[in-house]
């Protein structure tokens, strides 16, 4: 699976008294399907997945698969606090058709003050390769604030043959640079359109559904009468294959432009939930190699998300999603939403970013 380009980090929709409004998050799903995004991550940190019940977690996986578009690459969150539970909603994910799996840090092995020790290394890595090992869905690693995964530990996962590549949270460029540099020797194919775009598996399975339909003639459904006006059936389906290597999403807003140039092949920041087309600019710009528009797309942004996901976090990101046409609501307990006056403030660092 290519990982490459913008992947939205969804936000989940509440109703006021604090349930799971998945009527709004299909209304989100749709509408970002409109936009260049080339895939969205359900059920990531920024989601506030850690709020939800398994059953309302997989409620909304199944939600946001049925609005999605056709070619939007699927992402599903899937990190719990044991290998099985893990696996087991990996597995619901795969029968609803999502791509590749996000897996980040359990809560049992974040914090913990035997951090340094030997014992919880090999918990971690343990954890990590039983999930590669059993997975149905190919895994994406998460490394974030939250659960910062050591250099050592990707570097043994890069060359797993069931692990894509990672979210590097901080989007560190240094941290970047010197992954790319470790894992230069994983070399993959991964299958693309004609103009090497990414092919979801909704995609190909679409395909060979066409490739084995049995077409009836005019003639045999009219029998002779007034003709039928039948649609053209639509063109299959090309791919090619394209090499890429272990593969990097910079997870971060302000230092997106930075990252790209180190070597991530996308970006998964939280700010892209409120401006999907702000950031997709800063990408654009540099995927065009116009250095100075990309310098200034992403200086226009940097302010509003350094105060609206750096520091307001998932309440400001909720409002600018009002703000831009998307249902960002109140989060839920015990998170609460901007103030009257941060809000006031979220107007005016949005006002140049409005889609």
């Amino acid at each position: 699976m290519l990982l490459d380009g913008l992947f939205l980090p969804l936000s989940t929709p509440f109703y006021p008294d604090g349930r799971l409004n998945l009527r709004k998050l299909e209304h989100n799903v749709d509408r970002y399907s409109k936009t260049p995004a080339a895939g969205f991550a359900v059920m990531s940190d920024a989601g506030d997945a850690s709020l939800l019940t398994d059953a309302e977690t997989r409620e909304a996986l199944a939600s946001a698969m049925e609005a999605a578009a056709i070619e939007k690459v699927m992402l599903a969150g899937v990190s719990r606090d044991s290998v099985f539970a893990t696996l087991d909603l990996a597995g619901y994910a795969a029968g609803l058709g999502y791509d590749a799996v996000l897996v980040g840090l359990p809560n049992t092995l974040r914090g913990d003050n035997r951090i340094a020790s030997e014992m919880i290394a090999k918990e971690t890595l343990a954890y990590f390769q039983t999930v590669a090992d059993q997975s149905p869905l190919p895994v994406v690693l998460v490394s974030s604030a939250a659960g910062r995964l050591s250099a050592e530990l990707v570097l043994e996962l890069a060359g797993h043959e069931n692990v894509l590549g990672v979210v590097e949270g901080e989007g560190d460029a240094a941290v970047i640079t010197a992954l790319k540099a470790s894992t230069a020797f994983v070399k993959r194919e991964a299958t693309v359109t004609h103009v090497f775009a990414a092919v979801t598996g909704r995609m190909l399975a679409q395909r060979d559904t066409a490739a084995g339909s049995t077409f009836i003639s005019l003639d045999s459904l009219t029998d002779g009468a007034t003709a039928l006006a039948v649609a053209p059936p639509k063109p299959m389906l090309k791919t090619r294959s394209k090499q890429v290597g272990f593969q990097i999403l910079a997870g971060t807003t302000t230092r997106m432009l930075k990252a790209l140039r180190a070597g991530a092949t996308g970006v998964m920041p939280a700010f892209a939930a409120s401006a999907p087309q702000g950031c997709y600019e800063v990408l654009a710009a540099w995927k065009d190699d116009d250095q100075p528009l990309a310098e200034e797309k992403q200086t226009r942004i940097e302010v509003a998300a350094a105060r609206i996901e750096g520091e307001l976090g998932s309440a400001g990101i909720r409002y600018g999603c009002d703000l831009n046409g998307y249902y960002g609501g109140r989060p839920r307990l015990p998170l609460l939403p901007v103030t009257g006056e941060q809000r006031t403030e979220i107007e005016s660092l949005m006002r140049a970013i409005r889609n």
